[in-house]
């Protein structure tokens, strides 16, 4: 049953939020101050037609917006958008009791993701490759995708044809493709076995698409090129759909703050290091201890240090910093810490670095709700706070990055030479169990 409701705000994920008599009702593509027609399902509705419309309100430019799910907020002007995204941080930070200035976002422009995960699947008229609808299981294929880099969308085409020799089943896949210095690194996830005669025709399509590596579930079957990110001047060969930061713009930016904060450290500690974003630059000037769980990146990590000349020491440590964070005793012998941990934050991890003494300290989070909670523990501890900044990089999206800048007066100190050891003069980098 259709009903007239008035839109007060956004709410967290980018519907607009109308006030009931019964609470409040999300509205999808709503904006404030609109009058609309919706048809409301409990406490969701969708948008029939607008009665008053925003001045914010813009002309989304990709085909596929209100069906695909990849995007909440095209059809909002920019400055509101940003604006929206940066009062989620502050918002966020408040829910903890903390007051800080929080600087203008970084803003994140159209065209520039270059590490998409697409949705697949095999059907009787063919193979649909894009992403979901949102809420739904449904697959919207997509022609064009104003998020992603040029190089990925022109190859849609190629990744479509890939995919339909791939998909053996018509159960849902997983494509992650990455934009890389050398081409397109394209892995397959959950897309089933392939026999001999379907990994001859799938290498000899990757090979010809000019693919720089095509993988299957973590497999490499051709890399007629290495794929290459560069973390600064430094060359890393990411491992088969690695996590790396969505945009090279906005991990410059974080590492450009990061980089800032840590300066005069001597010994860094990177935590949840992932393939080396921050530590392997920290390294031009600083002695780096890099701990990461998942065993492939570090890899990758420790290979690129190796085979780079002018970096400090660099040491590993494969550790699962939730089941074993760093104790404070472990930190002692560090005076600058960066931690970058997935959505769910460090909340064991910040209360063993709030009871350290290292005088600086950088957060960088995906989560606004999770880092407000881990910056309250080292709040807790006697840091203060001297810089957060947004940053955005999910471009439409509710997602908002963060980094937050850390130290703790009259702890200044030198740092304690480390017990592991690694130069890319020769020695052999240590990781421990």
């Amino acid at each position: 049953m259709s009903e007239t409701l008035r839109i007060d705000r956004l709410g967290a994920q980018g519907d607009g939020v109308a006030m009931t008599e019964t609470g409040p009702v999300f509205v999808r593509f709503a904006l404030p101050g609109e009058a609309v027609t919706a048809e409301r399902r409990k406490d969701r509705a969708d948008l029939v037609s607008l009665l008053e419309r925003s001045p914010q309100r813009v002309e989304p430019p990709c085909r596929h917006f209100g069906i695909c799910g990849g995007c909440a907020l095209q059809h909002l002007e920019y400055g509101a958008y940003n604006a929206w995204k940066r009062q989620k941080l502050v918002d966020a930070l408040a829910g903890r009791g903390i007051d800080e200035p929080v600087a203008d976002i970084v803003p994140c422009a159209p065209h520039t993701r270059r590490r998409v995960t697409l949705a697949g699947r095999r059907t009787a008229a063919g193979v649909l490759l894009g992403y979901y609808e949102a809420q739904t299981h449904r697959i919207v294929d997509i022609a064009e995708c104003p998020i992603a880099r040029p190089e990925i969308v022109s190859r849609l085409d190629d990744l479509r044809a890939l995919a339909a020799l791939v998909a053996s089943e018509s159960k849902p896949f997983r494509m992650i493709v990455t934009a890389t210095d050398s081409g397109l690194d394209v892995a397959f996830e959950e897309s089933g076995r392939l026999d001999a005669a379907a990994r001859l025709r799938t290498t000899g399509l990757a090979g010809r698409a000019g693919f720089a590596r095509f993988a299957v579930d973590g497999e490499v079957l051709v890399e007629p090129r290495r794929p290459v990110i560069r973390f600064a001047e430094v060359a890393v060969e990411p491992p088969p759909g690695a996590f790396l930061q969505a945009t090279a713009e906005a991990e410059a930016a974080m590492a450009g703050l990061v980089s800032g904060h840590l300066a005069g450290a001597k010994r860094v500690a990177d935590l949840f290091a992932g393939c080396g974003t921050f530590g392997l630059r920290l390294a031009a000037s600083a002695a780096v201890h890099a701990v990461e769980s998942d065993d492939a990146s570090l890899s990758a990590l420790d290979r690129a240090f190796r085979s780079t000349t002018g970096l400090r020491q660099v040491t590993i440590e494969r550790r699962d910093l939730y089941r074993r964070p760093l104790l404070a005793k472990e930190l002692e012998r560090f005076d600058g810490l960066v931690f970058d941990p997935p959505r769910a934050g460090a909340e064991q991890q910040a209360r063993q670095i709030a009871r350290s003494s290292i005088p600086g300290i950088a957060a960088v989070s995906c989560n606004p709700v999770t880092l407000a909670r881990d910056l309250s523990i080292l709040l807790e501890g006697g840091y203060r706070i001297v810089g957060i900044t947004p940053i955005d990089q999910f471009l439409w999206s509710p997602h908002v990055e963060a980094v937050a800048l850390l130290e703790k007066p009259k702890q200044r100190r030198k740092a304690t030479p480390s017990s592991t050891r690694s130069t890319n003069a020769g020695t052999t980098s240590v990781a421990r169990p």
